[in-house]
């Protein structure tokens, strides 16, 4: 999906401009270290009886996917990207997007990355070489991103379902201007929530648009009012978890950005369903596998939150590999808040490439070492999971981003789904 790009870049390496330059209506950018793929796929959901887009709906969002979007979609007339947090100076260089949409950052595949703040200065620079006409909207919920925006800014407002405290995984802890701790009068997730300096002043930006009186079905699904500058409207979203409020929030500030009208947003997230591997049920047999993906501490206690008030699973497959697409450090399993989830299992197979080091953080973790699987190839852990559990039953699989694939392309060739890229058109 990423060799046409690769090819056009070596042949015409000017041509991501020129092809970003003939759409229409411009481009839409999409960056974030947790949700981008289902942001944009909620976008695309709201977006498309508007327009002909160009999204790489695939994931594909390295310069190379994004160079291989624009050349598929001639007839395009505005681009929907989704770009990885660090391809993101380049491409904005390279389109000059309408609109950019920046949701968080997170600490995530340290030995690719570097530290967030590295990310945030490179993102600080490339958005200021922004033209004026471009939009910038920005979740107003992160210090290090609610401080670049030029246009709208959203985030959540409703303490009642903020956390007690900050936690201990959070990343962006300290005073973007000062260095001194930001006191939260709300901790959503990880380190998004209220915040503000007792030293310098320095608080989250006032909100644009806002979700309140937020209802969390457990995995079910998510209500919320969702208030804008146009008019509030309740939305009825058929995805679990405040992360996926904050998905939304992204999708519908950014389509706002884009002057598409209340009613079309939110009839475009109530028909949205899921982006592949992040919330989703596929049928095996007379049972359910359920992939969540994890890819670092404060997305998979969000996943483990999720999954413990909607009923903590008694057998769940934890998957960890270590590829380049996940990071090669695997430390970072060591700051994920397990705990909770291991309450409630009687059995965790472990499995993917460091399945030893995932056994070993459970341990420590305080599971009993007799319940833990250690299955270190995804088909094999796979079938013993299934077998473990009932007719009618559902299996939890909790994978990161390549073993994600791996199952995704496992169950395709069993035949139990269309492969991700297909499903994703």
């Amino acid at each position: 999906m990423t060799i046409p790009g690769k090819l056009l870049s070596k042949v015409d390496p000017g041509a991501i401009d020129r092809l970003a330059a003939r759409l229409p209506a411009g481009a839409a950018v999409i960056s974030a270290t947790n949700g981008k793929t289902t942001t944009s796929a909620m976008a695309a959901e709201i977006l498309r009886p508007r327009f002909r887009l160009a999204h790489n709906h695939s994931g594909a969002n390295l310069v190379s996917g994004v160079a291989s979007t624009l050349l598929a979609a001639p007839n395009a007339e505005l681009g929907l990207l989704e770009v990885d947090e660090g391809a993101l100076p380049e491409v904005l260089r390279r389109v000059r997007p309408r609109a950019v949409s920046l949701g968080n950052l997170f600490r995530d595949q340290l030995d690719r990355y570097g530290e967030l703040e590295l990310i945030a200065e490179r993102w600080r620079t490339a958005v200021s070489e922004l033209p004026p006409s471009t939009l910038v909207v920005v979740n107003g919920d992160d210090p290090q991103v609610g401080a670049l925006g030029s246009g709208l800014v959203y985030g959540v407002d409703d303490p009642t379902i903020a956390r007690p405290s900050l936690q201990h995984a959070a990343d962006s802890k300290y005073c973007i201007r000062c260095g001194t701790p930001y006191d939260y009068r709300a901790a959503y997730v990880g380190h998004l929530g209220e915040y503000h300096c007792p030293s310098c002043g320095h608080e989250r930006p006032p909100l644009d648009v806002a979700a309140r009186s937020i209802e969390l079905h457990g995995l079910e699904r998510t209500d919320f009012d969702l208030v804008t500058p146009r008019g509030t409207r309740r939305i009825g979203l058929a995805l679990p978890g405040l992360y996926n409020v904050y998905n939304a929030l992204g999708a519908a500030t950014l389509a706002l950005a884009l002057d598409v009208p209340l009613d079309d947003i939110v009839a475009g997230l109530g028909r949205f369903s899921a982006a592949f591997g992040r919330f989703e049920r596929i049928a095996v047999d007379d049972k359910r596998l359920l992939l969540l993906l994890i890819k670092n501490p404060a997305g998979a206690n969000e996943v483990i939150r999720t999954l413990v008030d909607g009923g903590a699973p008694k057998l769940v497959v934890v998957a960890l590999n270590d590829a380049i697409a996940d990071g090669r450090d695997v430390s970072w399993i060591w700051d994920v808040d397990f705990e909770p989830l291991l309450g409630g299992l009687d059995t965790v197979i472990a499995t993917g490439a460091r399945a030893a080091e995932l056994a070993l953080r459970f341990k420590y973790g305080g599971f009993d070492e007799s319940r833990i699987v250690v299955e270190p190839q995804l088909d094999a852990a796979l079938d013993r999971g299934l077998a473990a559990t009932p007719s009618g039953g559902e299996l939890v699989v909790l994978p990161t981003y390549t073993a994600m694939l791996a199952l995704q392309e496992l169950v395709a060739e069993r035949g139990l789904a269309k492969r991700y890229w297909e499903r994703a058109a």
